[in-house]
């Protein structure tokens, strides 16, 4: 039997890339997208709902799937204001969470980041532990939070400050070994396929998945 997919956040960078996986499966009859803006020149088997995803708890009705894909997320210089940024990056994850857990779905994965930590001084690190944390309380059967590193890919964005971290990063890569092998800079198309294979194959034994264990995932097609 063919399955339907919800996307949060396909017009980012890994949501992008996960959304032209998906049209391309056969497995996949029907891809729900959920966003502010509508996204042209998508094929037939791709539904958009365009409307404000703070609130989407309104988009209930609609919010029916097999597998949810949340690749949502912003950054402290898109979104300054504290508050603002706790909305998208904690209150969508798991507001899409509990009405998942409403609508029983049964797969849910997410996109977290490496050093999320409720317990946190750092308030990005603070409010995607904090995300994680409400995301599991649901206990929905099949729960994948994926801590990625620093993601490198095609940004439609400039950001040179970035750049220029990501370019020394790669430098020093080679003595990431061991207990350091997550913090290895990861392409957003690893994490797209880990994401993918994971909805199909559910056999992780972590909710939790570090960046080191994503890259393995995503070889496993």
């Amino acid at each position: 039997m063919k399955k339907t997919a919800i996307i949060l956040g396909a017009t980012g960078l890994t949501g992008s890339i996960l959304l032209k996986k998906l049209m391309n499966d056969q497995r996949y009859e029907t891809i729900k997208l959920f966003s502010r803006k509508k996204i042209e020149g998508l094929p037939k088997k791709v539904t958009q709902y365009i409307g404000d995803i703070l609130t989407l708890q309104n988009f209930k009705a609609e919010f029916k799937a097999d597998e949810v894909f949340c690749c949502i997320g912003t950054t402290a210089k898109k979104t300054p204001n504290k508050e603002t940024y706790k909305k998208i990056d904690f209150g969508i994850p798991v507001t899409a969470a509990k009405v998942s857990k409403e609508n029983n779905i049964n797969t849910f994965l997410v996109i977290s980041a490496l050093g999320a930590n409720e317990k946190s001084a750092v308030f990005y690190n603070k409010t995607k532990g904090q995300m994680q944390q409400e995301v599991l309380k649901q206990n929905i059967p099949n729960t994948f939070i994926l801590q990625p590193s620093i993601i490198d890919g095609n940004r439609n964005e400039t950001r040179i400050g970035k750049k220029i971290g990501l370019i020394i990063f790669k430098l020093i890569q080679p003595l990431f070994i061991g207990p350091l092998k997550k913090y290895k800079v990861i392409k957003a198309e690893e994490i797209a396929q880990a994401m993918l294979n994971l909805a199909n194959t559910k056999t992780f034994n972590k909710n939790i998945i570090t960046s080191n264990y994503i890259k393995e995932i995503s070889k496993k097609e």
